[in-house]
C-alpha cells in the first residue's frame, strides 16, 4: 500500500514537473536572439531595490501564517513555539517545490516531532487554513471581475467566445459535423442517466465528506478566543501576496506604469500557475507573461522579464529560508525530548 502511494506521488511529481518544463519551453522557444539580448539587459538594468522590498513583504506573509497557526491550534489544547512554527512553514513551502501538497505533510510531521502536536491535529488546522485561503481566493476573483471586467470580458471574447461561435458556424454549414455533434450530446445524456446513481453516491460519499469537513473546519473559527484577529491576519497574508507582486512592477521601466487593478488580475491568474506546476515552475511566468503581453500590451521584453524576476526571487527566498530552517530546528530544539511523530502515545 505504501509502495503504491509512493509510486503515485512520484508519478504526480513527474507529470507536474513535466508541465512546468513544458511551460518553460513554450516561453523560451519563441524568443529571438535579439530579444534574448534585450531580456538579459532588462535583468541587468532592473532596480533590485524593489525586488528586495518584495522579498521582505513575502517573508512577512510567511511569518503571519506561522503566527496565525496558533489561533487554530489553541482550541485543540496545543501550541507551537513561534520560531518552530516559522521553520515548519518554511520547510513546508520548500517541500511543495518538490511534490505538491507534500508541504502540508512535512509541516505537520515537524510539528509532531518538535512540538508534541499530534499529526492529525496539525493536519486538521492546515486543512482549515486551506479552506480560508480558498475563500479569500474567491474574494480576489470577485474583486478582480469587478475592477477589471472590461479587460477580462475582452480576453474571454477574443480567446473563448469568438472562436466558439466560429466553430458553431462551421458546424452549421456541414451536415457531417452536425451529426457528430448530435451524437456526442446524445452519448453525454445517456452517460448521465446511466451514471447518475454513481454521481449521487459520490456526493454522499467522498465529496460529501469533503464538503462536511470544510464546514467543520470553518466552524472551528467560531471556537477561537479571537476570531476577529484571525480574520485580520488572513487578510494581511493575502495583502502581502498582493503587494509582494505589485512592488515588482517598479523594478522595470516597462511595467512601472501598471497599477493595483492590473496586479489583482496577475495575482488571480498567477495563483492558477502555482497550482499547475510545483511552486509555479514555468507555469507562473508563462501565464503572467501572456497576460502582460496580450491584455495590458506591455512590451515583449518586460512581459518576459517581470514574472521571471518575481518567481526566481521568491524561489531563492524559499530555498534559503527552507534550508536554514532544516538546520535551525534540530539545533534550537536539541534540549527537548524530540519524539517520532509515529511513536505510540
Amino acid at each position: 500500500m505504501a509502495t503504491a502511494k509512493n509510486t503515485k506521488s512520484i508519478l504526480q511529481f513527474i507529470v507536474l514537473l513535466g508541465i512546468g518544463v513544458l511551460f518553460i519551453w513554450l516561453s523560451v522557444r519563441a524568443i529571438t536572439p535579439e530579444q534574448r539580448v534585450k531580456i538579459i539587459d532588462a535583468f541587468k538594468q532592473a532596480d533590485y531595490f524593489w525586488i528586495i522590498v518584495s522579498l521582505v513583504i513575502s517573508w512577512l506573509s510567511h511569518f503571519l501564517r506561522a503566527y496565525r497557526w496558533n489561533y487554530l491550534l489553541k482550541p485543540t489544547g496545543h501550541k507551537i513555539n513561534l520560531l518552530n512554527a516559522n521553520c515548519h512553514v518554511m520547510v513546508g513551502y520548500l517541500a511543495n517545490y518538490g511534490i505538491p501538497r507534500m508541504g502540508e505533510i512535512s509541516r505537520c510531521t515537524l510539528a509532531a516531532k518538535y512540538d508534541d502536536t499530534p499529526f492529525e491535529v496539525a493536519l486538521g488546522t492546515v486543512i482549515t487554513e486551506r479552506i480560508i485561503d480558498f475563500i479569500l481566493f474567491l474574494v480576489i476573483f470577485a474583486l478582480t471581475l469587478f475592477v477589471q471586467f472590461s479587460e477580462l470580458i475582452g480576453l474571454a471574447n477574443k480567446y473563448i467566445f469568438d472562436p466558439f461561435i466560429l466553430k458553431l458556424s462551421g458546424i452549421s454549414e456541414s451536415p457531417t459535423k452536425i451529426i457528430i455533434a448530435a451524437a456526442v450530446v446524445l452519448i453525454m445524456v445517456i452517460a448521465f442517466f446511466v451514471l447518475r446513481k454513481k454521481f449521487s453516491s459520490l456526493l454522499k460519499g467522498k465529496l460529501g465528506g469533503i464538503v462536511k469537513g470544510m464546514g467543520q473546519g470553518l466552524s472551528s473559527i467560531s471556537k477561537m478566543d479571537k476570531p476577529f484577529q484571525f480574520v485580520v491576519l488572513s487578510l494581511l497574508i493575502w495583502a502581502c501576496y498582493f503587494y509582494s507582486l505589485y512592488v515588482c512592477f517598479f523594478a522595470l521601466n516597462g511595467t512601472s506604469h501598471l497599477g493595483q487593478s492590473e496586479c489583482l488580475t496577475l495575482l488571480l491568474f498567477g495563483t492558477f500557475g502555482v497550482i499547475f506546476a510545483p511552486g509555479g515552475l514555468g507555469a507562473y511566468p508563462a501565464i503572467i507573461s501572456w497576460i502582460l503581453l496580450n491584455t495590458y500590451h506591455v512590451d515583449e521584453v518586460s512581459s518576459f522579464a517581470l514574472p521571471w524576476l518575481a518567481w526566481t526571487s521568491q524561489f531563492i527566498l524559499i530555498l534559503f529560508l527552507g534550508l536554514l530552517s532544516l538546520i535551525v530546528l534540530p539545533l534550537y530544539n536539541k534540549d527537548k525530548n524530540v519524539v517520532s511523530p509515529t511513536a505510540e502515545k
